[in-house]
């Protein structure tokens, strides 16, 4: 299905690359990554080679300098994989974490780092959530204090997607303990082996199985200043400004994932017997079926739209809120029947759509609870 009314022809050929990919190195092999709980660090090297990890990034890194719409396209494609746990653990790196050091750093700290971030030799993780602080930032409690030219951080983070293998992380501290947080929070470069930085524990997940996410915790962990990136005490607005490509992109993953759940549930119906013939032929599962197909075609519609808006520069904080809510639970429900019309064997963890069903729950929840969202849209309505 083309968005021609979107997407340029440098899109559409970026969407079969993708395809391609996806279908000859991710889906014979992502199995193996579900048991494992990780993406292989070869096959992220290899999309960086192919450079599916430098979308929007400059050429002088070795990027392609594309555009929201092209993040939109590798969000989609890899949500269509049916292995969001592999998805996730790439759009985190591409445009939740890296996003941080090319957006607030200076040219010295992208220097260092950013031809590895495109390479896949760098992969990254953005800490913010903690035990008690989820979708409201606000409430973080990890602190930096000054010391001399360095800062010692102290706290915990948790549910950090790529937390176990990353090499470099993008972490929230308040560096003003007093201070309200959109005037306190930095956010610091860390690196894997920093003295007093640990990966506390491997999370064990509900869904994306194939995704390492951990607990991180900082023990007078030693950092030195030029660590900071973009400016001591502006972090909650980059956090904030990120939340519209991140909410972006888990729209068009979750209609990617939708819309792979659809497909897939179609072409059981039309073979499974039930009664004599179909189950395709039940008038009450078409019809189902068409009304999830028309609601994700018009909500992906909607995501492709926005991010033509965002590629221009328009302000589109209410549409990605909205987008964020009405895709994480769409995809929900879109999970619910086609794993219903699947019957028993829908049940069995040898079914792709049992898998499916499993790494949708958190779409209603990372990246801003769909309440959360709800309430970002009523104060702009």
């Amino acid at each position: 299905m083309t968005h021609h009314l979107f997407l340029t022809e440098e899109h559409e050929m970026l969407r079969d690359q993708l395809r391609r990919f996806v279908a000859e190195k991710v889906q014979p092999h992502a199995d193996q990554w579900e048991v494992d709980g990780a993406v292989p660090r070869d096959v992220l090297r290899e999309m960086g080679a192919l450079g599916f990890l430098g979308i929007r990034y400059p050429e002088e890194y070795g990027g392609a300098a594309m555009d929201t719409r092209a993040t939109a396209v590798l969000a989609e494609e890899l949500g269509r994989s049916t292995y969001a746990g592999f998805a996730i653990t790439v759009l985190v790196h591409t445009d939740m974490a890296s996003v941080h050091l090319f957006n607030a750093g200076n040219e010295a700290q992208k220097a260092a780092h950013m031809p590895g971030i495109v390479s896949g030799d760098t992969i990254t993780a953005v800490g913010v959530t903690e035990p008690d602080a989820g979708s409201d930032v606000k409430g973080i409690r990890t602190t930096a204090r000054r010391d001399g030219d360095d800062f010692i951080l102290n706290g915990a983070k948790m549910f950090i997607t790529n937390g176990v293998h990353a090499n470099l992380y993008c972490v929230a501290a308040k560096t003003d303990a007093q201070g309200p947080a959109s005037q306190s929070v930095t956010m610091f470069l860390v690196e894997k082996d920093t003295p007093g930085f640990t990966v506390s524990r491997a999370l064990d997940k509900h869904g994306w199985r194939s995704s390492d996410t951990a607990e991180l915790s900082f023990d007078n962990c030693r950092i030195p200043a030029e660590n900071i990136l973009g400016q001591e005490g502006r972090g909650f607005y980059a956090i904030m400004k990120n939340f519209q490509n991140e909410r972006i992109v888990l729209g068009a993953m979750a209609m990617g994932e939708a819309q792979a759940a659809l497909d897939l549930t179609l072409d059981y119906v039309k073979t499974r017997k039930a009664f004599g013939a179909p189950l395709w032929d039940k008038q009450a599962i078409r019809q189902r079926l068409s009304m999830l197909a028309a609601r994700v075609a018009a909500a992906r519609q909607f995501v492709y739209a926005t991010a033509a808006r965002d590629a221009n520069g328009e302000e589109v904080t209410r549409e990605v809120s909205m987008i964020k809510a009405l895709c994480g639970e769409l995809v929900n429900e879109v999970m619910y029947d086609c794993l219903q019309f699947h019957g028993g064997f829908g049940y069995m963890r040898e079914a792709t759509i049992e898998r499916m069903t499993r790494d949708a729950r958190v779409q209603a929840i990372g990246g801003g609870a769909t309440e959360v969202m709800l309430e970002e849209v009523a104060k702009r309505l």
